[in-house]
């Protein structure tokens, strides 16, 4: 197991060391008095000092910034070691942080923003234009050379930014692109130092050597363990919105990997952490009547669905991808897997997306629908239930996302329900780093891809839907689609959100038409659970929980 310089230099906090030693004697405890801490409500004025702990499942593999800051798991540590440009709330609301101000031309391709000045990484260098510059360079273009990756939705039209003075960068696109500015607040566009940028991936992949302007530092990490951050006392530049100033109320923040669902929620009741991430959504109501916070935060992005590979057969065919999208009842999947804090889906997008519409007409569930589709496109049913075409049965393969602690769940129930209609569902469950090796957009060998990416501003996703302009192609359909190549690229290139939002409205009618996408619910991605001594707890628009403001009463 690697460990880093900083894990060896600094131990962890006292109660953080004890509470890891101890955690596996967690259950036992908390089945002696569940809800103790539910009776030890804080007070409401926020007041300095504290550690806490909070419980994840997992870190991730890699800590290159550029590779992993879109992680669902990391994302909430960079998310208190890094700063963004721009704040973004959870109604896709743009307000300052590092970016103080910018202007746009008339055709939206380009941009000057005007940075606050006195801001600097925690080696004290300054967070000035030179050091967005060699951001913005490395979110849009990576570097194929050292196995840095772009940003995953940082605009495609991106050409080049320059320094104007220390305190002004202009930035240039190619075409058009309204999302600039709101991806700025992307949970993938984190600050990071040039010295860090500079490093080879190997030096990046040490979170020792990551250097970021945030309101806390690594104080130690250990990998496929635990990190711990402190609170830096000299931050004083957090972004309005979140209404403090100055240095962080808490001392300390450890994040402890615990794969255990019931341990992790179990150490919350009994006293021994703060938070327990991704806990069951059918114990949520347990929680909360003992006492507990519990939040259910939507994020601004797709819905959670399917991505339909339309290279692989028999989903080649419109029809039987309309007979899958037809034959998944999703009243049912929140009525069981979920709770009412979960929504049905709309459209592709989220229903909180700025330019979202309901075409949720598109794939409404109907079993008989289902069945004269697969009929008309020659699968027949079988004594056993099972519909077969040219002596082959339909059959789908689903891996369950493990980013999400209900995905399997919500595949076996999928596995019943398009079972009545003909198909033989097989589900396959792996860990997140063979999940992320093995389960790939575009595979020849993954059918149906669960997706749940975030974004901030829905005219980016048209750099997803095929491989124009280098884009991802999540249906593998190349540019054979002309029609919703023309809509993407003109959603892309839009000059206004009024021009946008007729062209944002067809693409996603075309998309579902299609089947090339089977949306299955909202997407509540990052579920807390929380002492209640804990407060002043925010959530961004990727619906991540921050604690720069938080305090325990």
């Amino acid at each position: 197991m690697k460990t880093s310089r900083a894990a060896r230099r600094v131990r962890p906090p006292g109660r953080t060391l004890r509470m890891i030693v101890g955690l596996a004697t967690v259950v036992a405890l908390a089945a002696c008095g569940p809800g103790v801490a539910a009776n030890t409500g804080g007070s409401g004025e926020p007041r300095s000092g504290g550690d806490i702990t909070f419980l994840i499942d997992s870190l991730g593999d890699t800590w290159i910034p550029n590779n992993s800051a879109i992680s669902s798991f990391q994302g909430h540590i960079w998310g208190h070691l890094t700063d963004k440009l721009v704040y973004v709330d959870e109604k896709g609301e743009v307000s300052p942080w590092i970016a103080e101000s910018w202007e746009q031309n008339t055709t939206a391709t380009e941009f000057t923003l005007h940075l606050r000045k006195g801001v600097t990484f925690s080696d004290k260098t300054p967070v000035d234009a030179a050091a967005v510059l060699a951001n913005l360079d490395i979110w849009a273009k990576g570097d194929a050379t050292r196995g840095i990756n772009p940003i995953g939705l940082f605009p495609k039209t991106y050409d080049h930014a320059e320094v104007v003075d220390p305190a002004t960068v202009k930035v240039f696109f190619k075409a058009p692109t309204l999302g600039f500015i709101p991806t700025l607040g992307y949970h993938g566009s984190i600050l990071v130092s040039p010295k860090t940028i500079a490093l080879p991936a190997a030096q990046q992949a040490d979170l020792a050597n990551d250097l970021g302007s945030g309101p806390f530092v690594l104080s130690s990490w250990k990998e496929g363990d635990s990190v711990v951050l402190k609170k830096r006392e000299d931050y004083n530049w957090a972004p309005a919105a979140l209404k403090h100033q100055g240095a962080a109320y808490l001392d300390s923040i450890t994040y402890k990997l615990v794969a255990q669902p019931s341990v992790r929620t179990s150490a919350v009741q009994s006293g021994q952490a703060d938070v327990a991430y991704n806990p069951s959504p059918q114990e949520l109501k347990s929680f909360s009547d003992q006492g507990f916070t519990t939040a259910t935060p939507r994020y601004l992005g797709f819905v959670n669905g399917f991505a339909v590979n339309t290279r692989i057969a028999p989903f080649d065919d419109v029809k039987v991808r309309q007979a899958l999208q037809h034959g998944i009842d999703r009243k049912e999947i929140i009525s069981t897997v979920y709770t009412e804090d979960w929504l049905a889906p709309q459209s592709l997008f989220q229903s909180n997306v700025p330019g979202a519409t309901d075409h949720s007409a598109d794939f409404a569930f109907d079993a008989a629908k289902s069945d004269g589709l697969l009929d008309e496109a020659g699968w027949v049913k079988g004594a056993d239930g099972v519909r077969a075409k040219d002596g082959k049965p339909l059959e789908l393969m689903l891996y369950a996302n493990p980013y999400l602690a209900t995905s399997k769940s919500v595949d076996e129930l999928i596995a019943q329900q398009l079972g009545k209609i003909g198909f033989k569902v097989n589900i396959q469950a792996f860990d997140v780093v063979t999940y992320g090796e093995r389960v790939k957009i575009g595979s020849p060998s993954v059918a149906a891809y669960e997706v749940t990416r975030s974004f901030i501003d829905a005219g980016i996703v048209a750099g997803v839907l095929t491989d124009a302009n280098k884009g991802e192609n999540w249906f593998g359909l190349g540019q054979t689609d002309q029609k919703l190549v023309q809509l993407a690229s003109s959603v892309a290139s839009a000059e206004s959100v009024d021009a946008r939002a007729p062209l944002l409205d067809e693409l996603q009618g075309h998309v579902l038409q299609q089947g090339y996408f089977v949306p299955l619910t909202q997407i509540v991605q990052r579920i807390y659970l929380q002492s209640p001594k804990l407060q002043g707890v925010s959530y961004n628009g990727i619906a991540y929980a921050n604690y720069y403001a938080a305090w325990l009463g």
